[in-house]
Order: C-alpha cells, then sequence, then structure tokens
C-alpha cells in the first residue's frame, strides 16, 4: 500500500468498551499540560466548549482564547501535583519538536523526563487517568513503500535510534506505560501521524507546507508521510480518555500518501506549481545531492530552505492506520481535503505566507 486513506476496517479481538467512569457523568475538571501547543490549544477550546474546568499549564504559560494557561515546568513534580490536586483526569501533550540531530539532550528533557515527572506528579495529586500524546513515528516509520503499520507492529529501532525526536517520544512512552498501574493509575497512549490544520503558530507540524507555498521546495523526495487534522486528533484525545484501555495505544491518521502526491494535491488546491525533480531513491544519494546544493548556495550568500535532517526523513515512508481507534474508539477523520485547504487558508490568513495571484483559493 503506497497510499490511500489510513482509515481501513478489519476485524478486531476487542469491541468498543463502555465509556469511562471518570468520563461519564457531565461538567468535570481537568487538567492539560502544553496547553499553548499544537494539539493541546485545540484540546483545550474541545474541553471548554463542551462546558469543563480546565486547569490549563506550558511552560510560558499564556492563554488559549478566554482560558487563561499558567506557567508551569511539568518536570516540577510538586508544582504538577499542586496544580492538579481535584482534576477528574488528565491530558499530556508536552513536548518538544526538532529535527535537529544535535538538539538530541534536549529532546530527552522535554519529551522523556518531562513526562515521567507529570505522570509522577498527576498519581500524586490523586489524579486517575491521563491521556499522554505522542506521535505515530515511535510505531509507524519504514523503508519500505508497501509497509503500514499498526499498532501491533514493533517500534522500528534500528532507525528511530538515528532519529533524536522519535528517539525521546519512544522511551516517553516506555515511561508511560510503566506508570499505568490501574485502577488507580490508568495510562492511555494516542499516536497521531502528522498535524495539519488551522493554529500551528509555532510551525511545529505544518513548515512543510509554509515552504511549498514560499515555492522553497525545488524536489519532491521519494517517501511518504501520514497525516491527520488537529482538530479530529484533539477529539481523538478526548475519545481516548472516554473509551481508551488503559495500558494501550492508538493511531489517529486520516491519509496515507506519497510526498510527491502530497504536493501535487498542494498545487491542485492552490494553483503553484509541484516540484518537476525528484530525488533519487536512495536516502544516501537523496541527502549527498541535498549538501552539495546546500554548500551552493551557501557559497552565494544564501541559506538553503531545506535541510539535510527534514530530506532524510522525508526518504523514509511514514504510513499507519487508525483501524483500532476507529473499532473502540470511536474515532473518525474528515476529508483530507478540507484538513489541506484549511491548512494553507490559516498560513494565509494569519500573514505567515502572502497570498501569491496564482492562488486557487477563494478565501
Amino acid at each position: 500500500m503506497k497510499a490511500g486513506n489510513g482509515a481501513r476496517s478489519r476485524n478486531g479481538s476487542h469491541p468498543a468498551p463502555a465509556p469511562s467512569e471518570l468520563a461519564t457523568g457531565g461538567a468535570r475538571k481537568f487538567w492539560l499540560a502544553g496547553a499553548t501547543g499544537f494539539l493541546g490549544s485545540h484540546l483545550t477550546r474541545l474541553l471548554v466548549e463542551r462546558g469543563h474546568e480546565v486547569t490549563a499549564v506550558a511552560r510560558g504559560g499564556g492563554s488559549v482564547g478566554d482560558t487563561t494557561v499558567a506557567s508551569l515546568d511539568v518536570c516540577d513534580v510538586a508544582g504538577v501535583s499542586e496544580s492538579a490536586r481535584g482534576a477528574h483526569g488528565a491530558f499530556l501533550c508536552v513536548g518538544k519538536v526538532s529535527r535537529d540531530p544535535a538538539a538530541a539532550e534536549e529532546l530527552h528533557r522535554a519529551n522523556v523526563l518531562a513526562t515521567r515527572q507529570a505522570l509522577a506528579g498527576l498519581r500524586a495529586a490523586g489524579v486517575r487517568r491521563v491521556v499522554v500524546a505522542s506521535t505515530s513515528g515511535t510505531i509507524a516509520v519504514s523503508e519500505d513503500p508497501n509497509h503500514v503499520a499498526d499498532e501491533e507492529s514493533s517500534a522500528p529501532s534500528a532507525l528511530i535510534l538515528g532519529l533524536p525526536y522519535y528517539r525521546s517520544k519512544l522511551y516517553a512512552e516506555r515511561e508511560a506505560l510503566q506508570a499505568n498501574d490501574p485502577p488507580d493509575f490508568e495510562v492511555v497512549i494516542v499516536n497521531p501521524s502528522l498535524l495539519l490544520g488551522p493554529g500551528d503558530l509555532r510551525e511545529s507540524s505544518t513548515g512543510d507546507v509554509r515552504k511549498f507555498l514560499e515555492r522553497e521546495v525545488v524536489a519532491s523526495p521519494r517517501g511518504g508521510l501520514a497525516f491527520v487534522d488537529v482538530r479530529d486528533a484533539a477529539e481523538g484525545m478526548w475519545l481516548a480518555f472516554d473509551r481508551g484501555r488503559p495500558g494501550e495505544r492508538y493511531l489517529l491518521n486520516a491519509q496515507n500518501i506519497t510526498v510527491a502526491a502530497f504536493f501535487q494535491r498542494l498545487s491542485r488546491l492552490t494553483g503553484l506549481p509541484a516540484p518537476r525533480v525528484s530525488l533519487p531513491r536512495s536516502r544516501t544519494l537523496a541527502v549527498g545531492l541535498t549538501d552539495v546544493f546546500s554548500r551552493a548556495v551557501r557559497a552565494m550568500g544564501g541559506e538553503p530552505p531545506v535541510d539535510r535532517a527534514s530530506i532524510e526523513l522525508a526518504q523514509l515512508h511514514w504510513y499507519c492506520r487508525s483501524d483500532k481507534a476507529e473499532r473502540e474508539l470511536g474515532f473518525s477523520a474528515r476529508d483530507p481535503g478540507e484538513t489541506l485547504r484549511d491548512t494553507v487558508c490559516d498560513l494565509v490568513d494569519r500573514g505567515v505566507v502572502a497570498r501569491p495571484a496564482s492562488f486557487g483559493i477563494a478565501l
């Protein structure tokens, strides 16, 4: 399977469970960390819109709509415990996203240590159920274009060990699973694929779409990606709290697509041309050509638009399926075309990119 929808039904051995006793019964109080991030901000709004009380925290503080976000480093176990007392449940959307190989130590602190400490603080506060946001990349990355991962797939350790971000998220998942101790302390993990949609203020996920709109993508890598709407991922977080089985992981995905086809779809949507050149299939050769191109650009006083690490990742295949989440949680993803349209429109509306004269979208 080289491309296609990530949702493909299969018969499973676990029927959808009844809603968690912690999730039923009207308005509740929730603690949410990483509230100002891409996923966390959408989840904060979802919970507030449904009438729940949200204690929102983030390392830098701030606000999400009318919700005040307190400043808190979740590595502070006592601070987490104090702020989460009285919460019926919690959501952990913290972490740092980086493709920079030199950021390994920072990624370990922000993803692994933060998960360990936050869960310790939540348990000390008496919180009984936590949903932790991870990434599909801890399971779904391969050099095989026909491989489509599910939750039973083995972690591709040989690849992940060379990818600091995904390595740190895998170790963070292990911390979360080790903390799971039902019925006193239940931990559920969700693994969304690449998050797209409106509101990515830090470009943690939509940076490559911006580069396409600014005509910075000069060649198509030979890999494949998987993506899901951030709004659907936020709903998936809630469904995982409501129905997820403790100690389980749930992939959330909308579509698997080659990188070249992804750029073609953006081209049809916007009227902008897709790259006409394709990189070699070999990761080594593709990275080598990128290095040569980057040196030439820098020699002329410029800065290459695409970094070496991004090319390495884009030569891989990140396909996955969300059958388990559909079956057990009732998860569903919207039309991927709506997600791409809203991603582009948001970048233009916020002035992140100028609207090109050839834009095919009526904004």
